[in-house]
């Protein structure tokens, strides 16, 4: 899939207007020599969860490697006015733009990867100019897809390895919410999705059978079920709340004995409102009953994984899970957090000078340097996350310290297996990475999720993955801070 599929050849516009008149402030300045690292990550767990799934670097690498500034960009970035009414970006500049090639390093996560506060997900190295101008699509194109992967994740843990199937298309947040939910619901977890777009253009398996207004444009429940089952044979999953749910339950069963004798067979009953446990279980008496044992119990209707455990808990018999609104729209959390800071800056050959952001809040303060993270584990599973720099690199036996509590520290005993989160994806502009398929990507997130703790998947009060700084990072980052602060007043 490529975005231009989507959207127009070049999305260089896809930005916040001050991404552009710092990136003109560097050219003004005469800096563009200058090389920079930003960190992409953010603070605070998603959902008040344990964990979070990396997602959206394909549209990253996408947007990357098509980037450039078209004749009719250049041209709108022309009347774009200052305060003074006279252009806000000198031809000179535009110039500049229009010769633009991408030249950074890019490291990330790959996609389908747990990741916890202040990991970098993404990591970009290069000059400063071209570093900067990024943040804003770098930022879109994370963060949401994380979000929802994450949020995917959740309700697919819930389902305890039954499918889900993304339904969010028509209350998600536009065209490209409901596109782009599809795919990283798929790869935090959903089996399928009903977004026809969303198909072709990923290759997601789609689902879908009819609505309500079916069933209402006929005299009858039973007429129209006999009608679907003769139109549609092989996706009769019949919708069976509009009048009744036990009725419209016998009245499927009655189209599934017509499908049977025909050579064909009753895929199921959906149910998408009422008490969805106790209609489950007399359904189920109900099939079973008529023979037909096979037939799958879906259920649709502002589902989320808190009301899909609490079915589960009353051992409702539902087999398939629609999930809307809620996983579309994040609904208990309608953004990441995510952000974008300036770690590293050096002049051409020199060395890379860490930078650091102060602020009345710990959580906020940036960690400085060329930063890559470290996961620690053993035959059970992950053990703990060592953010570093690349410039001081570890030492061994480590000792991983929490940035928000200076108190919680991990000791890692010297030789611990571990491996590299940052993938390299560009170097000098080109890109070097090979991306997985959205099928392998969907199941390194199953193969990650079933590395952690239970405890730390846990929805209620999860348990804190050990995460955060290596020692002699912390070390340095509370150095700079105390001279930011003197320096500062």
């Amino acid at each position: 899939m490529s975005l231009t599929a989507l959207y127009r050849d070049s999305l260089a516009l896809l930005t916040d207007l001050y991404e552009l008149t710092m990136a003109c402030g560097y050219w003004k300045a005469g800096v563009l020599d200058k090389e920079a690292v930003f960190t992409l990550y953010f603070r605070e767990m998603p959902f008040h969860g344990g964990f979070a799934v990396a997602c959206g670097l394909q549209y990253v690498i996408e947007y990357l490697q098509n980037f450039h500034f078209s004749d009719d960009d250049l041209a709108y970035l022309a009347t774009v006015p200052g305060s003074d009414g006279q252009p806000l970006l000198p031809p000179a500049f535009l110039d500049y733009l229009r010769e633009w090639r991408f030249a950074c390093d890019v490291d990330a996560v790959p996609e389908g990867t747990v990741v916890f506060p202040h990991e970098p997900l993404v990591r970009v190295r290069g000059p400063i100019l071209q570093a900067q101008i990024l943040e804003t699509a770098l930022l879109n194109m994370v963060n949401f897809q994380t979000l929802i992967a994450t949020k995917a994740a959740r309700v697919s843990l819930t389902a305890r390895s039954e499918p889900v199937i993304e339904f969010g298309l028509r209350r998600a947040q536009g065209i490209d919410g409901g596109v782009t939910v599809a795919r990283a619901a798929y790869v935090g977890g959903c089996a399928s999705t009903s977004n026809v777009l969303a198909g072709k253009l990923f290759g997601i398996p789609i689902k879908g059978t009819h609505a309500h207004s079916w069933v209402m444009s006929f005299d009858s429940e039973l007429e129209s079920f006999i009608a679907w089952a003769e139109a549609m044979p092989n996706n009769s999953i019949f919708l069976v709340d509009t009048y009744n749910s036990l009725e419209g339950t016998r009245h499927a069963v009655e189209a599934g004995k017509l499908l049977r004798a025909r050579g064909h067979s009753l895929a199921g009953i959906r149910l998408d409102s009422g008490d969805l446990a106790y209609l489950s279980i007399e359904a189920r008496k109900i099939l079973d009953a008529a023979g037909f044992p096979d037939a799958a119990i879906v259920a649709s209707g502002d589902l989320d994984e808190y009301l899909i455990d609490s079915l589960k808990e009353q051992d409702a018999k539902i087999t398939v899970w629609g999930v809307g609104t809620r996983l579309a729209t994040a609904y208990d959390q309608p953004a990441l957090g995510g952000i974008y800071k300036l770690s590293a800056v050096r002049e051409p050959g020199g060395p890379w000078q860490p930078k650091i952001k102060l602020s009345e809040q710990i959580v906020k303060i940036n960690n400085p340097g060329v930063l890559q993270v470290r996961r620690y584990y053993d035959d059970d599973g992950f053990v703990a996350d060592m953010i570093y720099d690349e410039e001081t690199g570890v030492t061994d036996p480590g000792l991983v310290i929490d940035p928000a509590d200076p108190t919680r520290r991990k000791h890692i005993p010297d030789g611990t297996p571990h491996e590299l989160l940052l993938a390299p994806i560009f170097r000098g502009g080109k890109p070097v990475y090979e991306p997985p398929t959205l099928d392998e990507s969907r199941a390194r997130t199953q193969q990650q999720l079933g590395k952690l703790h239970p405890a730390i998947k846990r929805f209620v009060n999860p348990h804190d993955y050990p995460a955060g700084l290596e020692a002699g990072l912390y070390d340095l980052k509370t150095r700079l801070t105390l001279e930011a602060r003197r320096e500062s007043g």
